[in-house]
């Protein structure tokens, strides 16, 4: 039997068009979930450190845009990789 795909809904993720080029964000802010990718896998920050840096994010919606990364992987790192320094001097 073939495996389902299993669609998840990520409830403290959204795309706007309005809101960050229509990059997914944590719901309510503009805070992209390529950032917080960034802070916590990139630089090894935990989680909770980064409600402490960013007190208006929720420590669910952090999990939450963690679990939005891994179900859309290479939409987010298509995003990281769009804002690096030498994506941005080869504009």
């Amino acid at each position: 039997m073939a495996k389902a795909d299993l669609i998840v809904e990520h409830s403290y993720v959204a795309k706007d068009p309005k809101i960050q080029g229509g990059e997914p964000v944590i719901k309510g802010t503009r805070f992209p979930v390529r950032s917080v990718m960034i802070y916590i896998l990139k630089n090894g920050m935990l989680p909770e450190e980064l409600t402490k840096e960013f007190p208006q994010l929720k420590i669910a919606a952090i999990y939450d845009a963690l679990s939005y990364y891994y179900d859309h992987k290479d939409e987010v790192e298509k995003l990281i990789d769009e804002q690096t320094e030498n994506a941005w001097k080869n504009k």
